[in-house]
C-alpha cells in the first residue's frame, strides 16, 4: 500500500512528548549503560567517579557530535514491519512515542533497582510490544533471519561467553608474562609499548569500523567502504602511540617507579629534559592507598576501605568548613547547598560503598593480589580503553538510540517517513548532554552494583575486562552476531574473576541480578509499550486523523 502523506506539523504534542522522553532515555542510558562501561575503571581505582564523569563529558558528547551518524534507522534493526503503518503515519508517531516512554521508564526503574541492562534491547522490546499491539504477532520478526528476536535471546548467552573467553586469555597472558615474573615491574615496564600499541589498534579499529562518516563499515562478516582511508587513520594513530610509549612512557615509568623520583603525570611529556628529582619516600604508601586500601603498611588485612590518619584530618577540615558556612550570606549558603545536591555523587567512593555487600567482601578475600607498582602500569591502559569505548558509544550508539525520535520528527516535519531518517545536530547534541547528565547525577547507583561488587578489581584485571569486551564486540560485528556491550563487560568481569582459580571469587548473587535484568528487559518494555499503545489508539476517539473525512 502506498504511503499516506499527512499534513505537516500535525500532532505537535506527540513530537514534544517524544522529545521529552527521548532526553529521559538518554539520561537513563548515561546512568546505566555508560556507568556500566566505566564501572571497571572506577572499581579498580584507576579513575575516581569525578574523573570518569569528566572524561565521559568529552568522549560521549564529542563522539556524538564529531563522528555521530547523520542518518539512523527509525525502527532499530527492522524488528517490526514498518510497511504496515503506510496508511496511518499518525499511528506510527504514536507507536514511537509509546516505545520511548516505555523504554525510558523501564531503564530508569532498572537503574534505580541496580539492574545493569542493554538499553538497545529495551527500545527493541518496546517496539516489539508496539508491533504486536498494533498488528498482532505477525508484525514482529521472531526468527534468526533479519536480526529477529531469536538473535537477541541468543545474545544473553553468547555475549558474556565470548567476552569472557577473550578477557580471560588477555588476563592469563598478562599474569604469566608480567604479574608472576620475579621482577614483575621491569617486565611490565618493557611490556608497556606492546600493550599500548595493541590496545590502541583494537580500540581505534573499534571506533573507525563502526562509524559511517568515515565511509568504512565492518558488518555482516565483511569489510566495505574506503578501506585505505580507514586503515590509514588506524595505522597513523597506532604508530604515534608506539613512538610515544617507547620514547616517553618507558623512561617515565623507570624514573617514577624504579627510581621512585617525585614526578607528576604531566612530566611524561618532558621526561628527557627534566633533571633528576628528589626521591618520593611515600610512593608505596600512595599506591597501597590507591589499589589496596584494605591493607595496612605491614600487609595485614583490615576492614575494607579503612580510612587512614590523613583522611581523618581531611574530614575534620571539612567539618570546620561547614561550621564556617553557617555565618555566610543566606543566598550564598543556599547556592552552595544546591551545588552540593547536584554534585554530591561526584565525591562518592564507589569502592568503599561496596563494602556493605557481604558477597563482594567474601569475593575479595580470596582474590590474589600482586605488586602495586606493576598494577599502576595498567591504570593508564585502562583509562585509554574506557575512554575509547565511551567515545565509540557516543559516535555509534547515540544516533541509533535516537531512531524513534528521528522518525517522529520526520513524520511531523514532512508528513511521511522512511526507514532511514535524518538526524539533525541538535538531536545529537541534546542526546550527548542527556547521557553525560545521567552518568554525572545517577551513574553511581549502577557502578556500586558492578565492578568490585562482582569480583575484586585491580588495574590489570580491569584492563583485561575492558579490552576483552571491546574485542568481543568487534569479533561479533564481523560474524554478524548480536551482542550487547553491557553483557560483554559483565561476562568479561566474571571470567577474569574465575582466573583466581576459586569460584568464591565471584559474587554470584550480583551476577544473577544482572542476568535477571537482561532476560526481563524485552517482556517488561514490550508489555508496557504495547499496553500504552492500545490505551491511546483503541480507547475512545475524539478526533479523526488530519486530512481524513468522515464516511
Amino acid at each position: 500500500m502506498a504511503a499516506v502523506v499527512m499534513p505537516i506539523h500535525s500532532y505537535t504534542w506527540v513530537f514534544v512528548v517524544t522529545l521529552i522522553f527521548s532526553l529521559l532515555d538518554g539520561y537513563a542510558i548515561g546512568a546505566n549503560d555508560v556507568a556500566n562501561s566505566f564501572a571497571t575503571s572506577v572499581g579498580s581505582r584507576s579513575l575516581t567517579l569525578k574523573q570518569a564523569v569528566c572524561i565521559a563529558f568529552f568522549t560521549e558528547f564529542g563522539g556524538a557530535i564529531a563522528l555521530g551518524a547523520t542518518t539512523t534507522k527509525t525502527v532499530k534493526d527492522g524488528i517490526i514491519d514498518i510497511d504496515l503503518f503506510n496508511s496511518r503515519p499518525d499511528l506510527l508517531m504514536t507507536g514511537f512515542m509509546c516505545a520511548l516512554i516505555a523504554s525510558a521508564t523501564w531503564v530508569m526503574t532498572a537503574t534505580y533497582l541496580g539492574f545493569p541492562l542493554s538499553t538497545t534491547h529495551s527500545i527493541i522490546g518496546a517496539l516489539i510490544g508496539v508491533g504486536i499491539s498494533a498488528y498482532g504477532k505477525d508484525a514482529v520478526i521472531w526468527g534468526w533471519e533479519g536480526k529477529g528476536v531469536a538473535q537477541i535471546a541468543t545474545s544473553w548467552v553468547l555475549a558474556p561467553c565470548l567476552a569472557g573467553i577473550l578477557a580471560a586469555i588477555i588476563y592469563l597472558v598478562t599474569l604469566f608474562t608480567v604479574m608472576k615474573r620475579r621482577n614483575s615491574l621491569r617486565a611490565g615496564i618493557w611490556a608497556v609499548p606492546f600493550y599500548f600499541t595493541i590496545t590502541t589498534f583494537i580500540v581505534s579499529f573499534y571506533v573507525v569500523s563502526g562509524n559511517n562518516r568515515l565511509g568504512f563499515r565492518s558488518e555482516e562478516g565483511s569489510i566495505s567502504g574506503n578501506i585505505g582511508l580507514a586503515f590509514g587513520i588506524i595505522g597513523a594513530i597506532t604508530f604515534a602511540v608506539l613512538i610515544f610509549s617507547v620514547g616517553f612512557l618507558v623512561p617515565f615509568f623507570i624514573r617514577r617507579l624504579e627510581k621512585e623520583e617525585s614526578l607528576k603525570w604531566y612530566h611524561v611529556f618532558c621526561i628527557h629534559c627534566l633533571p633528576e628529582q628528589p626521591r618520593d619516600a611515600k610512593v608505596d604508601l600512595h599506591l597501597k592507598r590507591a589499589f589496596t586500601p584494605q591493607l595496612l603498611n605491614d600487609g595485614e588485612k583490615t576492614a575494607f576501605g579503612m580510612r587512614v590518619d590523613e583522611d581523618i584530618e581531611e574530614s575534620k577540615e571539612e567539618g570546620w568548613e561547614w561550621e564556617r558556612r553557617k555565618y555566610m550570606n543566606p543566598v550564598v549558603r543556599l547556592l552552595q547547598h544546591v551545588r552540593w545536591l547536584l554534585l554530591r555523587t561526584w565525591h562518592i567512593d564507589i569502592v568503599s560503598v561496596q563494602q556493605a555487600n557481604r558477597g563482594a567482601v567474601r569475593a575479595h578475600e580470596v582474590a590474589i593480589l600482586y605488586d602495586n607498582k606493576t598494577e599502576y602500569l595498567y591504570s593508564l591502559l585502562q583509562v585509554v580503553t574506557a575512554s575509547f569505548a565511551s567515545f565509540s558509544h557516543g559516535s555509534n550508539d547515540v544516533a541509533s538510540a535516537l531512531g524513534p525520535l528521528a522518525g517522529v520528527f520526520q513524520i511531523w516535519d514532512s508528513g511521511t517517513f522512511t526507514t532511514n531518517a535524518s538526524v539533525p545536530y541538535w538531536m545529537l547534541a541534546s542526546a550527548g548532554i542527556a547521557i553525560d547528565l545521567g552518568l554525572a547525577l545517577y551513574g553511581y547507583n549502577i557502578m556500586r552494583n558492578l565492578g568490585n561488587n562482582i569480583t575484586y578489581h585491580s588495574p590489570s584485571r580491569g584492563f583485561s575486562m575492558e579490552l576483552g569486551a571491546a574485542l568481543a564486540v568487534i569479533t561479533a560485528s564481523f560474524l554478524a552476531l548480536p551482542v550487547s556491550t553491557t553483557q560483554c563487560i559483565v561476562g568479561a568481569t566474571v571470567a577474569v574473576g574465575l582466573c583466581n582459580c576459586n569460584w568464591r571469587a565471584i559474587n554470584w548473587g550480583m551476577v544473577a541480578i544482572a542476568g535477571f535484568g537482561w532476560v526481563v528487559t524485552l517482556p517488561v518494555a514490550g508489555t508496557a509499550a504495547g499496553l500504552l499503545y492500545a490505551l491511546l489508539t483503541r480507547g475512545p476517539s475524539f478526533t479523526l486523523p488530519p486530512g481524513m473525512e468522515t464516511a
